[in-house]
């Protein structure tokens, strides 16, 4: 079945949903210029995971901010949406998508302009303070003065997004449970299914009798196992075909 035939399947399946949600992970964002933690070209491959472990973070804060400054602000915080982005909150905007679970930290959702979006590792565009849990924005730090301190107690300062070591937020997580466990369909972008427990929500909805669409430029431990339809190509690419076999071409 080629593609186009399978944009039009995906779409009917669309339409007749009730309950539709997505779920995102690291590829949908790789065309606005952020690269995955994992693979060849990941994160990881140029940068040591353990500045982003709590224990070490505590143990030496400079040299965690400074590589977090370094990744999440001077280079993550120039990044824009794109299309894929843009086509989830016009489908949220039109009652056509419930909500929106990503593994991302990136903000890009948000700043597309979906409103329902349930973080499952944080969002690397808060910080919150570990002595009053006081929250700023990166915009209102000076990153050349590392680490940074709260302005109210003078406690210091993490991401509030997820290291290594803690614990999944648990409004995130019971919030994607019930929404997998609604779902009539998933579309599911950019994710390999590799990183648990969040990994685990498209299996719910699964087992929930929803339907599956999976938008990836190659196979996925969920093609193997759970998805539907599978649209092979990259997120921007695939989303905008679809946005047009919704709602028709601009």
């Amino acid at each position: 079945m080629c593609n186009e035939v399978k944009i039009q399947k995906a779409a009917e399946i669309l339409r007749k949903s009730k309950y539709t949600i997505a779920f995102t992970g690291a590829g949908i964002s790789v065309e606005s210029g952020i690269p995955p933690f994992r693979g060849d070209d990941g994160i990881w491959s140029k940068y040591d995971p353990k500045t982003l472990e709590l224990g070490f973070f505590y143990e030496n804060p400079l040299e965690s901010w400074e590589v977090i400054t370094q990744l999440f602000y001077d280079y993550f915080g120039k990044a824009q949406s794109n299309k894929a982005h843009i086509v989830l909150a016009e489908m949220e905007k039109r009652g056509m998508l419930k909500c929106v679970i990503t593994q991302n930290i990136d903000n890009l959702h948000q700043q597309a302009g979906s409103k329902v979006v349930h973080e499952f590792h944080g969002n690397s565009q808060k910080l919150v303070c570990t002595g009053c849990h006081s929250y700023f924005v990166p915009e209102d730090m000076d990153f050349d003065n590392l680490p940074p301190h709260c302005s109210k107690c003078g406690g210091l300062l993490k991401p509030d997004f997820i290291f290594f070591g803690e614990s999944i937020p648990v409004d995130a997580f019971e919030n994607s449970v019930e929404a997998a466990g609604k779902a009539n369909a998933v579309i599911l972008i950019g994710s390999t299914g590799e990183v648990m427990p969040a990994a685990q929500v498209p299996y719910i909805a699964k087992q929930n009798g929803a339907t599956i669409i999976e938008v990836n430029p190659e196979k996925s431990n969920f093609t193997r196992s759970i998805t539907d339809v599978f649209l092979e190509g990259k997120a921007a690419e695939v989303m905008e075909k679809l946005n047009d076999a919704l709602f028709g071409k601009k």
